[in-house]
């Protein structure tokens, strides 16, 4: 299983179900997954769980005490557990961390956007001939009840231009999503690596403050590998207190990097011919 396959699993469950009440119900989705959900009081940073009965009906139990957007989350990230037969793998890890996850828990985590944010609806719903902002992610993430980071994630794999939103944890680059214009060209964000010292978030960061940042940073430092000289936009949010960055980088089309990319995803340079003759062996003397 891979992530295309998770959200093609997810298409397909919600494709017959009445979904244009799930921004302020989800009981849809719980009674598709025979289900039901309880609400209680858990420990800090456990955001839910579920328990399946001899007769296979499953209880979801979600933390009370959490935020709305988190709980729903939880719903959708539980059903995702029971449709697609995964186990939980939650071990020490807080739920919304990037690091060290599960390859489970991913997965659930990709089911469970598609289920909160449908692509039918979201494509719908997008502001169009608008160009990436706080006040547009703001906008998504109200219209269907989720996470500015969850809006904002969504937007960079749906949009129509060049887009990509990474996430990072105290100062470490985590998780990146993108575009498919980027995908194809093989674009890689640098992973595990330190915040770019150029990039808008490693100044937000560095300021030591939480709130938002605006500004044009090259296109390489965030990309292995890329083509020098080119520009982007880069939209930076930090929240000092859990020392979490996440950044919106996009630009235009014309200014997409022309390269061929393989089956493999690898990026295909062009073949510059041998090397000129120096007279001399290649391989090592003895002795």
């Amino acid at each position: 299983m891979n992530e295309v396959e998770v959200q093609q699993r997810a298409r397909s469950f919600i494709s017959g179900l009445d979904i244009k009440d799930v921004r302020d119900d989800l009981t849809v989705y719980v009674k598709a997954a025979n289900a039901k959900l309880v609400f209680d009081e858990l420990n800090d940073g456990e955001a839910g769980y579920t328990m399946t009965k001899p007769n296979g009906k499953h209880v979801i139990t979600v933390n009370s005490r959490e935020p709305k957007e988190r709980q729903r989350f939880t719903v959708c990230h539980e059903v995702a557990h029971i449709i697609l037969e995964l186990e939980s793998s939650h071990e020490e890890v807080p739920s919304w961390s990037c690091a060290k996850r599960h390859v489970n828990e991913v997965f659930c985590d990709t089911f469970a956007v598609e289920l909160l944010m449908p692509y039918t609806q979201w494509k719908a719903a997008l502001p169009k001939d608008e160009e990436p902002s706080k006040e547009v992610i703001e906008e998504m993430a109200e219209r269907f009840c989720v996470s500015f980071p969850a809006a904002a994630s969504r937007y960079a794999s749906l949009a129509d231009l060049p887009c990509c939103y990474v996430t990072m944890e105290r100062g470490v680059v985590r998780y990146a999503a993108m575009s498919t214009s980027l995908r194809r060209v093989g674009a890689k964000v640098f992973l595990r690596t330190p915040i770019p010292s150029g990039s808008v978030a490693h100044r937000l960061r560095e300021a030591g403050r939480s709130g938002f940042e605006t500004g044009e940073v090259a296109q390489d430092i965030w990309f292995e590998n890329w083509e020098k000289g080119l520009d982007m936009r880069e939209l930076a949010r930090h929240y000092r207190q859990a020392d979490i960055t996440q950044s919106l980088l996009w630009f235009d089309h014309d200014e997409l990097p022309a390269v061929e990319v393989n089956r493999f995803g690898q990026v295909v340079r062009e073949d510059e011919g041998l090397s000129e003759l120096t007279g001399e062996l290649p391989w090592p003397k003895k002795g």
